[in-house]
């Protein structure tokens, strides 16, 4: 499976994800621009010895992530979405796209990948959006359940 980061801006939520992504043996494609600078302090402490092993790529546009990667099958998470990703069906080879902290998905994201959008349910009163660490996990175990568990 692959997670991607569009823009992301927050170190720790990146050294977070990065550790999660050699602990379920994931690739993890980094779109810039990048908020941070890729040996600061805090990722590292955040993804603390794993990120040696980390299978990471980092692409300079979406342009050339799409041209270099070719993905068959995209699953962008947002709130906007109107399924939800528990109505996915995903593979092993799937892509899951995740926006930056602060602003989400770029904003032609939401046309050019409309079918594309699932949102991770939230049930609770007050549920502006979960952290960026925290919706990949539970996007990314729900993959591996649907296809290593199923």
């Amino acid at each position: 499976m692959n997670i991607v980061l569009v823009a992301p801006s927050i170190p720790q939520n990146t050294g977070a994800i990065g550790r999660l992504c050699v602990c379920t043996g994931t690739r993890l494609h980094l779109i810039e621009p990048l908020g941070f600078i890729i040996d600061e302090p805090h990722l590292r402490r955040a993804g603390m010895d794993y990120w040696k092993h980390l299978d990471v790529t980092i692409h300079p546009d979406w342009q050339s992530f799409i041209e270099s990667e070719c993905p068959q099958r995209m699953f962008f998470s947002s709130t906007k979405g109107e399924k939800h990703l528990y109505e996915c069906e995903f593979q092993k080879d799937d892509y899951f796209v995740f926006g930056n902290e602060s602003t989400g998905l770029p904003p032609h994201f939401y046309e050019d990948y409309k079918e594309s959008l699932y949102q991770i349910p939230m049930p609770g009163k007050y549920n502006r959006s979960h952290n960026l660490a925290n919706s990949v996990s539970i996007v990314l175990y729900e993959g591996l359940r649907q296809t290593l568990y199923s």
